[in-house]
Protein backbone atom coordinates (compact mmCIF):
# COMPACT_ATOMS: atom_id res chain seq x y z
CA UNK A 1 0.00 0.00 0.00
CA UNK A 2 1.55 3.25 -1.04
CA UNK A 3 2.28 5.94 1.66
CA UNK A 4 -0.06 9.10 0.82
CA UNK A 5 1.55 11.25 3.58
CA UNK A 6 5.51 10.77 1.73
CA UNK A 7 7.95 13.28 2.33
CA UNK A 8 10.01 15.25 0.75
CA UNK A 9 14.12 15.05 0.40
CA UNK A 10 15.66 17.39 2.57
CA UNK A 11 17.97 19.48 0.42
CA UNK A 12 18.99 22.12 2.88
CA UNK A 13 21.69 20.34 5.10
CA UNK A 14 22.45 21.42 8.14
CA UNK A 15 25.82 21.10 10.98
CA UNK A 16 28.64 21.64 7.53
CA UNK A 17 26.21 19.12 5.85
CA UNK A 18 28.01 15.14 5.17
CA UNK A 19 31.49 17.23 5.81
CA UNK A 20 30.37 17.81 9.40
CA UNK A 21 28.31 14.49 9.79
CA UNK A 22 31.26 12.50 9.14
CA UNK A 23 33.81 14.95 11.66
CA UNK A 24 31.29 15.79 14.66
CA UNK A 25 30.70 12.22 16.10
CA UNK A 26 34.59 12.19 16.52
CA UNK A 27 34.92 15.55 17.76
CA UNK A 28 31.52 15.69 20.07
CA UNK A 29 33.11 12.33 22.21
CA UNK A 30 36.89 13.54 22.19
CA UNK A 31 35.77 17.22 23.38
CA UNK A 32 33.88 15.66 26.43
CA UNK A 33 37.03 13.15 27.37
CA UNK A 34 39.37 16.39 26.51
CA UNK A 35 37.06 18.76 29.37
CA UNK A 36 37.00 15.74 31.74
CA UNK A 37 40.93 15.02 31.59
CA UNK A 38 41.72 18.54 31.36
CA UNK A 39 39.14 19.55 34.45
CA UNK A 40 40.85 16.27 36.61
CA UNK A 41 44.48 18.31 36.25
CA UNK A 42 46.88 20.25 38.46
CA UNK A 43 46.41 23.28 36.21
CA UNK A 44 42.78 22.72 34.30
CA UNK A 45 44.28 24.64 31.35
CA UNK A 46 42.30 23.84 28.08
CA UNK A 47 45.49 24.86 26.76
CA UNK A 48 47.12 22.24 27.36
CA UNK A 49 46.81 19.93 24.43
CA UNK A 50 47.17 17.64 24.16
CA UNK A 51 46.59 16.84 28.11
CA UNK A 52 48.59 13.63 30.00
CA UNK A 53 46.52 10.98 27.89
CA UNK A 54 45.17 8.25 30.31
CA UNK A 55 45.75 4.43 29.87
CA UNK A 56 43.11 2.22 27.55
CA UNK A 57 42.64 0.07 31.10
CA UNK A 58 41.44 3.55 32.65
CA UNK A 59 38.63 4.74 29.95
CA UNK A 60 36.71 1.37 29.99
CA UNK A 61 35.32 -0.24 33.25
CA UNK A 62 32.80 -3.20 32.89
CA UNK A 63 31.03 -2.51 36.05
CA UNK A 64 30.77 1.17 34.95
CA UNK A 65 29.36 0.18 31.76
CA UNK A 66 26.66 -1.99 33.83
CA UNK A 67 25.86 0.70 36.00
CA UNK A 68 24.83 3.07 33.07
CA UNK A 69 22.78 0.45 31.55
CA UNK A 70 20.98 0.02 34.85
CA UNK A 71 20.67 3.74 35.30
CA UNK A 72 18.85 3.65 31.60
CA UNK A 73 16.94 0.77 32.87
CA UNK A 74 15.34 2.25 36.18
CA UNK A 75 14.50 5.43 34.00
CA UNK A 76 13.21 3.59 31.10
CA UNK A 77 11.33 1.29 34.38
CA UNK A 78 9.99 4.92 35.71
CA UNK A 79 9.05 6.41 32.08
CA UNK A 80 6.51 3.25 31.62
CA UNK A 81 4.80 3.58 34.86
CA UNK A 82 0.88 4.65 34.83
CA UNK A 83 1.61 7.38 36.86
CA UNK A 84 0.96 11.18 35.43
CA UNK A 85 -0.97 12.66 32.85
CA UNK A 86 -1.63 11.89 28.78
CA UNK A 87 -0.62 14.81 26.43
CA UNK A 88 -1.08 14.99 22.61
CA UNK A 89 1.82 16.28 21.17
CA UNK A 90 1.87 18.29 17.56
CA UNK A 91 -0.36 17.41 14.38
CA UNK A 92 2.33 15.11 12.41
CA UNK A 93 1.72 15.20 8.55
CA UNK A 94 -0.91 12.45 7.97
CA UNK A 95 -3.19 14.73 10.33
CA UNK A 96 -2.60 12.54 13.63
CA UNK A 97 -1.23 13.13 16.96
CA UNK A 98 0.64 11.22 19.01
CA UNK A 99 0.24 11.15 22.48
CA UNK A 100 2.76 11.09 25.40
CA UNK A 101 2.87 10.05 29.72
CA UNK A 102 3.68 13.05 30.74
CA UNK A 103 5.97 11.84 34.24
CA UNK A 104 8.98 12.85 34.28
CA UNK A 105 8.74 14.97 37.41
CA UNK A 106 6.96 11.57 38.81
CA UNK A 107 10.65 10.18 37.82
CA UNK A 108 12.51 12.03 39.56
CA UNK A 109 10.60 11.44 42.83
CA UNK A 110 10.91 7.98 42.42
CA UNK A 111 14.71 8.40 41.50
CA UNK A 112 15.09 10.28 44.61
CA UNK A 113 13.47 7.49 46.76
CA UNK A 114 15.86 4.79 45.21
CA UNK A 115 18.96 6.88 45.79
CA UNK A 116 18.18 7.85 49.73
CA UNK A 117 17.77 4.13 50.05
CA UNK A 118 20.62 3.50 48.50
CA UNK A 119 23.12 6.31 50.67
CA UNK A 120 20.85 4.58 53.56
CA UNK A 121 22.39 1.08 52.71
CA UNK A 122 26.17 2.17 52.53
CA UNK A 123 26.20 3.71 48.79
CA UNK A 124 29.08 6.25 48.21
CA UNK A 125 27.91 8.52 45.28
CA UNK A 126 31.70 9.54 45.14
CA UNK A 127 32.22 6.69 43.21
CA UNK A 128 30.77 8.54 39.78
CA UNK A 129 33.77 11.35 40.91
CA UNK A 130 36.39 8.78 41.13
CA UNK A 131 34.88 6.97 37.93
CA UNK A 132 33.83 9.63 35.81
CA UNK A 133 35.94 9.58 32.46
CA UNK A 134 34.57 6.11 32.21
CA UNK A 135 31.12 7.18 32.95
CA UNK A 136 31.47 9.41 30.16
CA UNK A 137 33.04 6.94 28.17
CA UNK A 138 30.05 4.28 28.39
CA UNK A 139 27.64 6.69 27.51
CA UNK A 140 29.19 7.49 24.34
CA UNK A 141 28.99 3.79 23.29
CA UNK A 142 25.60 3.82 24.41
CA UNK A 143 24.50 6.95 22.32
CA UNK A 144 26.47 5.45 19.43
CA UNK A 145 24.88 1.94 19.40
CA UNK A 146 21.13 3.19 19.92
CA UNK A 147 22.48 5.54 17.32
CA UNK A 148 22.67 2.84 14.72
CA UNK A 149 19.67 0.87 15.71
CA UNK A 150 17.85 3.80 15.40
CA UNK A 151 18.98 4.56 11.83
CA UNK A 152 18.61 0.35 11.16
CA UNK A 153 15.20 0.64 12.19
CA UNK A 154 14.65 4.13 10.03
CA UNK A 155 14.78 1.97 7.02
CA UNK A 156 11.89 -0.04 7.89
CA UNK A 157 9.20 3.20 8.27
CA UNK A 158 6.23 4.76 6.33
CA UNK A 159 8.21 7.69 4.85
CA UNK A 160 5.63 9.65 6.42
CA UNK A 161 7.69 8.96 9.56
CA UNK A 162 10.78 10.33 8.63
CA UNK A 163 12.43 13.45 9.56
CA UNK A 164 11.53 16.64 7.77
CA UNK A 165 15.12 17.11 8.32
CA UNK A 166 16.48 14.21 8.24
CA UNK A 167 15.65 12.59 5.13
CA UNK A 168 18.62 13.73 2.35
CA UNK A 169 19.20 10.32 0.92
CA UNK A 170 22.71 10.75 2.40
CA UNK A 171 23.10 8.10 5.00
CA UNK A 172 25.87 9.44 6.81
CA UNK A 173 24.07 12.84 7.14
CA UNK A 174 20.68 10.92 8.21
CA UNK A 175 22.14 8.79 11.08
CA UNK A 176 23.81 11.83 12.35
CA UNK A 177 21.05 14.12 11.87
CA UNK A 178 18.03 11.73 12.47
CA UNK A 179 16.19 9.75 9.73
CA UNK A 180 13.17 8.99 11.65
CA UNK A 181 10.98 12.18 13.47
CA UNK A 182 9.51 10.12 16.43
CA UNK A 183 10.78 6.32 16.68
CA UNK A 184 8.71 4.24 18.93
CA UNK A 185 9.01 0.67 19.78
CA UNK A 186 5.47 0.05 20.60
CA UNK A 187 4.44 2.92 23.07
CA UNK A 188 7.75 3.90 24.04
CA UNK A 189 8.73 7.11 22.46
CA UNK A 190 12.71 6.95 22.46
CA UNK A 191 12.99 10.42 21.22
CA UNK A 192 10.92 11.72 24.11
CA UNK A 193 12.31 9.71 27.19
CA UNK A 194 15.76 10.94 26.32
CA UNK A 195 15.26 14.33 26.07
CA UNK A 196 14.60 14.93 29.96
CA UNK A 197 15.35 11.72 31.97
CA UNK A 198 18.69 9.93 31.84
CA UNK A 199 20.73 12.82 31.03
CA UNK A 200 19.01 15.71 32.48
CA UNK A 201 17.84 13.62 36.29
CA UNK A 202 21.52 12.30 35.58
CA UNK A 203 22.99 16.01 35.62
CA UNK A 204 21.72 16.20 39.56
CA UNK A 205 22.95 12.87 40.38
CA UNK A 206 26.61 13.87 39.52
CA UNK A 207 26.53 17.59 40.89
CA UNK A 208 25.32 15.67 43.97
CA UNK A 209 28.42 13.22 43.67
CA UNK A 210 30.89 15.70 43.30
CA UNK A 211 29.30 17.51 46.18
CA UNK A 212 29.61 14.47 47.95
CA UNK A 213 33.40 13.72 46.95
CA UNK A 214 33.89 17.18 48.06
CA UNK A 215 32.74 16.64 51.40
CA UNK A 216 35.06 13.33 51.49
CA UNK A 217 38.05 14.85 50.86
CA UNK A 218 38.00 18.40 52.89
CA UNK A 219 35.10 17.24 55.55
CA UNK A 220 33.15 20.01 54.48
CA UNK A 221 31.42 21.37 51.69
CA UNK A 222 32.13 24.70 49.97
CA UNK A 223 29.18 27.53 49.49
CA UNK A 224 30.36 27.79 45.70
CA UNK A 225 29.76 23.90 45.08
CA UNK A 226 26.58 24.43 47.21
CA UNK A 227 25.52 27.26 44.36
CA UNK A 228 26.37 25.48 41.70
CA UNK A 229 24.19 22.69 42.77
CA UNK A 230 21.16 24.68 44.07
CA UNK A 231 21.03 26.56 40.56
CA UNK A 232 21.30 23.57 38.31
CA UNK A 233 19.21 21.29 40.59
CA UNK A 234 16.37 24.32 40.18
CA UNK A 235 16.92 24.55 36.35
CA UNK A 236 16.44 20.62 36.25
CA UNK A 237 13.60 20.80 38.24
CA UNK A 238 12.28 23.41 36.24
CA UNK A 239 12.50 21.20 33.07
CA UNK A 240 10.70 17.84 34.50
CA UNK A 241 7.99 20.09 36.04
CA UNK A 242 6.80 22.29 32.70
CA UNK A 243 7.73 18.86 30.87
CA UNK A 244 4.63 19.20 28.49
CA UNK A 245 6.07 22.07 27.35
CA UNK A 246 8.90 20.18 25.36
CA UNK A 247 6.17 18.82 22.82
CA UNK A 248 6.19 22.31 21.17
CA UNK A 249 10.30 22.18 20.95
CA UNK A 250 12.16 21.55 17.52
CA UNK A 251 13.70 18.78 19.13
CA UNK A 252 10.78 17.44 19.37
CA UNK A 253 8.59 18.83 16.49
CA UNK A 254 11.69 19.17 13.53
CA UNK A 255 14.51 17.04 14.23
CA UNK A 256 15.05 13.25 13.93
CA UNK A 257 16.37 11.09 16.21
CA UNK A 258 19.86 10.21 15.47
CA UNK A 259 23.48 10.77 16.98
CA UNK A 260 22.96 14.19 17.14
CA UNK A 261 19.97 14.09 19.78
CA UNK A 262 21.20 11.08 21.33
CA UNK A 263 24.61 11.92 21.82
CA UNK A 264 23.47 15.25 23.25
CA UNK A 265 20.88 13.57 25.58
CA UNK A 266 22.75 11.04 26.92
CA UNK A 267 26.52 11.96 27.00
CA UNK A 268 27.04 16.15 26.41
CA UNK A 269 24.52 17.19 28.62
CA UNK A 270 25.07 15.07 31.77
CA UNK A 271 28.73 14.91 31.48
CA UNK A 272 29.56 18.82 29.92
CA UNK A 273 26.95 20.60 32.22
CA UNK A 274 28.35 19.41 35.41
CA UNK A 275 31.73 20.64 34.79
CA UNK A 276 31.50 23.43 37.44
CA UNK A 277 31.19 21.00 40.37
CA UNK A 278 33.52 18.34 38.65
CA UNK A 279 36.11 21.22 38.40
CA UNK A 280 35.15 22.51 42.11
CA UNK A 281 36.08 18.99 43.63
CA UNK A 282 40.20 19.48 42.77
CA UNK A 283 39.90 23.20 42.12
CA UNK A 284 38.68 24.95 45.61
CA UNK A 285 36.92 28.24 45.75
CA UNK A 286 35.92 30.49 48.44
CA UNK A 287 32.85 32.92 48.07
CA UNK A 288 32.60 35.73 50.77
CA UNK A 289 28.49 36.21 51.88
CA UNK A 290 28.93 39.31 48.93
CA UNK A 291 30.12 37.63 45.94
CA UNK A 292 27.85 34.58 46.80
CA UNK A 293 24.72 36.73 47.14
CA UNK A 294 25.29 38.69 43.72
CA UNK A 295 25.82 35.71 41.79
CA UNK A 296 22.45 34.38 43.68
CA UNK A 297 20.54 37.40 42.17
CA UNK A 298 22.28 37.20 38.51
CA UNK A 299 20.86 33.61 38.23
CA UNK A 300 17.29 34.64 39.83
CA UNK A 301 17.18 37.30 37.38
CA UNK A 302 18.11 35.09 34.77
CA UNK A 303 15.32 32.02 36.25
CA UNK A 304 12.23 34.72 36.17
CA UNK A 305 13.28 36.06 33.03
CA UNK A 306 13.45 32.95 31.36
CA UNK A 307 10.09 30.97 33.04
CA UNK A 308 7.98 34.53 32.86
CA UNK A 309 8.98 33.92 29.02
CA UNK A 310 8.68 30.07 28.37
CA UNK A 311 5.20 30.69 30.84
CA UNK A 312 3.68 33.05 28.79
CA UNK A 313 4.26 31.50 25.26
CA UNK A 314 2.83 28.36 27.11
CA UNK A 315 -0.38 30.13 28.52
CA UNK A 316 -0.62 31.81 24.47
CA UNK A 317 -0.62 28.31 22.75
CA UNK A 318 -3.09 26.25 25.27
CA UNK A 319 -5.26 29.48 24.99
CA UNK A 320 -5.08 32.72 23.44
CA UNK A 321 -7.95 34.48 25.33
CA UNK A 322 -6.30 33.47 29.00
CA UNK A 323 -6.79 36.77 30.60
CA UNK A 324 -3.04 36.11 31.38
CA UNK A 325 -2.14 37.03 27.56
CA UNK A 326 -5.55 38.11 26.24
CA UNK A 327 -4.56 41.78 25.89
CA UNK A 328 -1.20 41.13 24.38
CA UNK A 329 -0.91 42.45 20.85
CA UNK A 330 -0.69 40.08 17.82
CA UNK A 331 0.29 39.48 14.05
CA UNK A 332 -2.18 37.31 12.19
CA UNK A 333 0.01 34.51 9.99
CA UNK A 334 -1.33 33.02 6.92
CA UNK A 335 -1.14 29.49 9.09
CA UNK A 336 -4.07 30.78 11.03
CA UNK A 337 -1.50 30.99 13.97
CA UNK A 338 -0.59 34.74 15.34
CA UNK A 339 2.73 35.62 16.69
CA UNK A 340 3.06 37.61 19.89
CA UNK A 341 4.37 41.03 19.56
CA UNK A 342 4.48 42.36 23.03
CA UNK A 343 5.09 41.17 26.51
CA UNK A 344 7.97 39.32 26.95
CA UNK A 345 8.18 38.11 23.08
CA UNK A 346 8.09 41.61 22.00
CA UNK A 347 11.31 42.56 23.89
CA UNK A 348 13.27 40.10 22.24
CA UNK A 349 12.25 37.63 19.74
CA UNK A 350 13.97 34.30 22.40
CA UNK A 351 13.80 35.67 25.63
CA UNK A 352 13.91 32.29 26.91
CA UNK A 353 17.25 32.68 25.70
CA UNK A 354 18.23 35.81 27.45
CA UNK A 355 17.08 34.16 30.85
CA UNK A 356 19.28 30.90 29.55
CA UNK A 357 22.49 32.27 29.17
CA UNK A 358 22.40 34.71 32.18
CA UNK A 359 21.72 31.91 34.43
CA UNK A 360 24.45 29.91 32.90
CA UNK A 361 27.18 32.67 33.45
CA UNK A 362 25.68 32.53 37.61
CA UNK A 363 26.85 28.93 36.97
CA UNK A 364 30.05 29.57 35.94
CA UNK A 365 31.00 32.53 38.71
CA UNK A 366 30.96 30.09 41.25
CA UNK A 367 34.01 28.91 39.92
CA UNK A 368 36.11 32.27 40.22
CA UNK A 369 38.06 34.02 37.34
CA UNK A 370 41.72 31.70 37.78
CA UNK A 371 40.53 29.22 34.96
CA UNK A 372 38.46 29.53 31.51
CA UNK A 373 37.55 25.91 31.61
CA UNK A 374 34.81 26.28 33.95
CA UNK A 375 33.12 29.03 31.70
CA UNK A 376 33.31 26.53 28.65
CA UNK A 377 29.30 25.76 29.42
CA UNK A 378 28.36 29.49 28.98
CA UNK A 379 30.68 29.81 25.99
CA UNK A 380 29.57 26.65 24.70
CA UNK A 381 25.43 27.49 25.35
CA UNK A 382 26.02 31.15 23.77
CA UNK A 383 27.28 29.47 20.55
CA UNK A 384 24.41 26.76 20.86
CA UNK A 385 21.41 29.39 21.34
CA UNK A 386 22.73 31.63 18.55
CA UNK A 387 23.04 29.24 16.23
CA UNK A 388 19.65 27.39 17.26
CA UNK A 389 18.04 30.94 17.02
CA UNK A 390 18.96 30.99 13.45
CA UNK A 391 18.05 27.80 12.73
CA UNK A 392 14.40 28.63 14.33
CA UNK A 393 14.56 31.86 12.31
CA UNK A 394 14.99 30.06 9.37
CA UNK A 395 12.31 27.83 9.70
CA UNK A 396 10.12 30.36 10.69
CA UNK A 397 10.22 32.58 7.48
CA UNK A 398 9.76 29.40 5.47
CA UNK A 399 6.41 28.97 7.13
CA UNK A 400 5.53 32.61 8.27
CA UNK A 401 6.56 34.54 5.03
CA UNK A 402 5.33 38.43 5.52
CA UNK A 403 4.23 37.73 8.55
CA UNK A 404 7.22 36.84 10.14
CA UNK A 405 8.71 39.48 7.88
CA UNK A 406 6.57 42.19 9.93
CA UNK A 407 7.56 40.27 12.69
CA UNK A 408 11.15 41.00 12.46
CA UNK A 409 10.39 45.05 11.85
CA UNK A 410 8.60 45.31 15.55
CA UNK A 411 11.05 43.12 17.25
CA UNK A 412 14.86 43.52 15.90
CA UNK A 413 16.48 41.51 18.37
CA UNK A 414 17.12 38.06 18.07
CA UNK A 415 18.22 37.30 22.11
CA UNK A 416 19.99 40.17 23.34
CA UNK A 417 18.53 43.82 23.97
CA UNK A 418 19.97 46.80 21.86
CA UNK A 419 22.56 44.28 20.71
CA UNK A 420 22.00 41.33 18.70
Amino acid sequence: MSDKYKTTRTKELEFGGTLGAVILPFLLPSTVFYLIISCGTKEASVFNFPPPLPELGELWNPITFLLFLCWIGLQAAFYVCPVGKIAEGQILRDGSKLKYRINAFHAFVMTSVVVGIGLASGLHLSYIYDHFLQFAVSASVVSFVLSIFLYIKSLCVKESLLAPGGNSGNPIYDFFIGHELNPRIGSFDLKYFCELRPGLIGWVLINLAMLSKESELRGSVSTAMILVNIFQFVYVIDALWNEEAILTTMDIVHDGFGLMLAFGDLTWVPFTYSLQSYFLVNHPVELNAFAAVIITILNLLGYFIFRRANSQKNTFRRNPKDPAVADLQTIATATGKRLLVSGWWGFVRHPNYLGDLIMALAWSLPCGFTHILPYFYVIYFTVLLIHREARDEHQCRKKYGLAWEEYCKRVPYRIFPYMY
